[in-house]
């Protein structure tokens, strides 16, 4: 991994709006299953990146159903990883795709790797290690547009929103 350098939070030029939005993002991190740790990993495309608590931040949300959310449940950190609009045809299979029926990562043709202990993918432009401060499932009851919420969560299955600090930026 000696290909990627780290920056600071402040030197990050991608727009969160492209790379998040249009370019997707995936979520991974480990859990021990069977004795030993496993990653498993997420396309997402609802998140963004701020200043909160005094701290840099990354926030995601995953629905309830998403079997990487055990992952991230029992984890301190994940990663976040960026790939500049490159491998959108390994997100797309990623993102459809459950790691409890298969090792969607080794079908992907990505290579799994660990920056600061944390899984995440040699081919990515950028690397945000994120540890958890917050987690809290979204209500409908908090819901001011209830039409947006209704075209969402047709099925109530909220996602989880989590707040993470981002510990490191890594960018080739």
């Amino acid at each position: 991994m000696n290909q990627f350098h780290s920056i600071q939070p402040s030197e990050l030029q991608n727009s969160v709006f492209q790379t998040i939005g249009k370019e997707w993002m995936l979520i991974t991190a480990e859990k021990e299953v069977g004795g030993r740790m496993e990653a498993n990993t997420m396309t997402a495309s609802w998140g963004g990146l701020g200043h909160l608590w005094n701290k840099e931040v990354a926030f995601v949300f995953i629905r309830p159903q998403r079997y990487t959310k055990e992952f991230v449940d029992t984890s301190d950190r994940f990663s976040l990883c960026f790939f500049g609009g490159d491998r959108m045809q390994e997100m797309t299979y990623l993102g459809r795709v459950s790691g409890r029926d298969e090792d969607k990562i080794q079908k992907s043709g990505l290579k799994l790797t660990h920056l600061d202990g944390v899984p995440c993918f040699e081919e990515a432009t950028t690397v945000l290690i994120c540890r958890k401060l917050y987690v809290q499932t979204l209500r409908e009851d908090c819901f001011v547009d209830t039409e947006l919420c209704n075209a969402t969560y047709p099925l109530k299955d909220f996602h989880d929103v989590y707040v993470a600090e981002i510990e490191h930026i890594y960018v080739r």
